[in-house]
Parts: C-alpha cells; structure tokens; sequence
C-alpha cells in the first residue's frame, strides 16, 4: 500500500522536473516521490548507458547496484522530444520502474501499477510523467519503428555523477 503524505505541491515537482539538466538530477525526483510514497531507499546505483534491442527501454541487473537505460532510444527521445520537460517526464519514468525493481519489486505488472499510482499522485493524471507511465513508448512515439530492432552488444558506457547524493565522498 501507498502513503501518500500531506503537503507536497504538484507544482514544485513539476517545475523542478522541468528545470532538471542531468540524469543525476532527474534521479533525485524519482528517489524522492519513492522516498515518500513508500518509504523505501537505496543508494549506490550506477546507471549504465548500452546499445539494446529496441523493445527494451532500461533494465536493472537483479541482484546488481546496475540500472541499463538503452542509449539509442534515449537519443531518438531526445531528437523527438519537443520540450526539455518531454524528455525528463520520459527519463523519469524509466528511471522510476527501474529503481522500483532495485528495490526489490519483481513483478512487471506490480512495477507498473506502483509507477502509474505514483506519478498520478506526485504529477496529476494530465501530467508528461504519467503519460509516459500509463503507455507503450511506441504509441507515444510511432517514429520509433524506424530504428529497427536494435541490438544486443557494444560498450557500456557510465554515466559520471550519478546518484552522486548517495555517495558524496566520491568525485
């Protein structure tokens, strides 16, 4: 079950998603709507940036402090996107089921829900973040057919400063 707590204004949430210019930034909103609504954490993840199929937007390696995010759909996303708040609701809510899955929520259809309850509660159900929480990526985008099938291999590539409020002590 989710507690929801008094107090949070939508609009804050919004503007500082809106305002965000990192991976690491947007991270901090995901971490925080879980820190809130359901009371879990975690920290030390590393978000790795890889060539995958593209019918695989992120995955998190179980078991791991790994979060993959595909690099060639969050490059199309980013050439598509037609506003800096688009591409951060997008980064968003990936990150957001993959941090649920680090936290131990397995089941796929038990991710989405939370997300969807989720961004609903902390963006409002008109909001890019919920858009992208309650569709397939391809409804959103159909351009997306044309990178093909994508592929599994190439180079990991680590994003720097990520998670960086997790593990100050680290440069």
């Amino acid at each position: 079950m989710i507690n929801f707590p008094k107090g949070i204004k939508i609009e804050d949430l919004n503007l500082k998603l809106e305002n965000s210019e990192s991976l690491d930034e947007i991270f901090e909103i995901v971490k925080s709507v879980v820190e809130r609504g359901l009371n879990k954490h975690r920290a030390g993840l590393t978000l790795l940036l890889a060539e995958l199929p593209n019918y695989i937007g992120a995955y998190h390696i179980v078991g791991s402090n790994f979060i993959v995010m595909n690099q060639s759909i969050l490059n199309a996303i980013k050439a598509l996107a037609k506003s800096r708040l688009e591409l951060n609701s997008f980064i968003f809510s990936i990150l957001l089921h993959e941090y649920l899955h680090s936290l131990g929520f397995i089941n796929e259809a038990q991710v989405r829900s939370i997300v969807i309850k989720l961004c609903e509660e902390y963006f409002g159900s008109n909001h890019l973040v919920t858009k992208f929480s309650q569709n397939e990526l391809f409804k959103i985008y159909p351009e997306l057919k044309y990178l093909g099938l994508g592929k599994w291999g190439g180079e990991f590539k680590i994003v720097k400063e990520f998670d960086r409020s997790s593990m100050p002590y680290i440069n």
